[in-house]
Formats: C-alpha cells, structure tokens, sequence
C-alpha cells in the first residue's frame, strides 16, 4: 500500500517530470522487442497508480489494458484520466481467471511488502498470464538508496537482483532481462540520500515534484542514455530501481 498523499503528487507530474518520462522509456525499451515478436492482446497494469502508463501502454501498442489498484483515491485519478478498464482489486488476491492475461506490468509495487510477503503477489501476477505470457516488472532497488520519499511513499523494502531471479525461478518464468537502472545518477543519489538527508533531518516527504526546467532536462539526460543501452541489450550493476522482463513456460 503507498500513502494515498501521494498520489496528487503523482497526478501533477506524472506525464512530464524526468523521471516518470525516463521510466517510461526504458520500461518501452525492454517491452519493444516482446510486442514486435509476440503481439499481446490483453494486458493487466496490477497497481497502476493514477492511471496515465495504463493509458500509455493502450496508445503506444493498441491492446486492451486493464488498469487495476487498489486505492480508492488512485481509481478517482483513474476514472478522471479514463484509463482504459480500471479495477478496484489487491495485488495478492487478482479477480481474474488463470492465464487471462498475455502481458502483465507491475510498476513499483514489490517495494510496499515486508521481506517474504513479496511472494504472494509475484504468483498472482504470474498465476494471471497465460503460458507463454510475459511479465514486465520494476521495483526500488538497493538499501542503500533508501531516502525520505522512500519513508514518506511507505516503502518496505527495496530488492535486489538475486531476489528477483529466486522469484521467478521458483514461479518458472523464463528470465529475458533483469537489471538494475537509474545507475549514472546514482552518485548523486548516495550524496543526497547518505549524506544530506542524515545531517538535516528532515522528516518524511515526496520526491515527486516539478523541478526547474534545466535541472528537469539535466537529470532526465543519464535516463535517455540509459535507454539507449538497454534497447542494445546492455544491462546496469546495480541502480535505484531494478527491471524483470520474463516470460512464463508453457
């Protein structure tokens, strides 16, 4: 569950602010060369926030989405963006039959469970895919980048790689991508999230905010670059969020 405060913040940025358009591109990035081969159908964002990916993924590859949360507060949002679908639904209970999915996108959902209880709503996501399906998920990456949003968006923790591929490996999908992202600025984010937070104290509160527009082009540039790498197939060693494209056995 993230803190329902925060999903104003997410309204008001989520089309424009660096980070949310670099997310988006790299996430394309890796779903690219699946849609080109495979072609899904129907697709299922399971906790889509205000809605605007839900209605991203509809436009860029023309399938029928689902756009599921389990905010009250996010399905208004929904509605309001018309989101294609939306569904008022817990991520570790689906209302959906097995396999009705082709694709399933989880987009910074793990991180809101305790260690172990990420289990049970990884095998909903997968138990929902037909075989063959694919899975596109991201999630916060690293302890060490544990900052004030993290506190104030209600994280319970942030995941590793090898995390990630025990999960799938014990949910038998087959791994296409798993790396970590948001690398080149990492630098900046251990300053600011290990040093600066610390010596001020201050207490819990949103990142997500509109930021001058240089500084938003600025950050959103290592992003881009990022992209570029993973549509060649490179991957990151580590990151502030951590990307699973698989695909689930027939």
């Amino acid at each position: 569950m993230i803190n329902p405060a925060e999903m104003a913040n997410i309204d008001r940025t989520e089309e424009t602010m660096w980070w949310f358009r670099g997310m988006r591109e790299m996430t394309f990035a890796l779903l690219d060369p699946v849609i080109r081969q495979w072609g899904p159908r129907r697709v299922l964002e399971a906790g889509c926030g205000v809605g605007h990916f839900a209605n991203a993924l509809k436009q860029r590859y023309a399938v029928d989405v689902v756009a599921m949360d389990l905010e009250t507060e996010a399905i208004r949002y929904c509605r309001q963006r018309r989101a294609p679908h939306p569904v008022q639904a817990s991520v570790v209970d689906l209302p959906f039959a097995d396999a009705a999915f082709d694709l399933v996108a989880n987009m910074d959902v793990l991180a809101h469970f305790s260690g172990g209880e990420e289990r049970k709503p990884f095998s909903e996501l997968v138990r929902v895919l037909r075989p063959g399906g694919w899975l596109i998920l991201r999630t916060a990456a690293l302890d060490i980048f544990t900052s004030r949003h993290s506190k104030f968006v209600w994280e319970r923790q942030r995941m590793t790689r090898g995390l990630l591929h025990g999960l799938a490996r014990d949910n038998r999908l087959s791994i296409r991508r798993l790396t970590y992202a948001n690398f080149f600025l990492t630098p900046v984010a251990f300053l600011k999230f290990r040093v600066y937070e610390p010596l001020t104290r201050r207490p819990p509160a949103t990142g997500v905010h509109p930021v001058h527009p240089l500084l938003d082009r600025l950050l959103y540039l290592p992003l881009r670059l990022e992209r570029r790498w993973l549509s060649r197939g490179w991957s990151f060693p580590w990151g502030q969020s951590l990307f699973l494209l698989a695909q689930k056995e027939c």
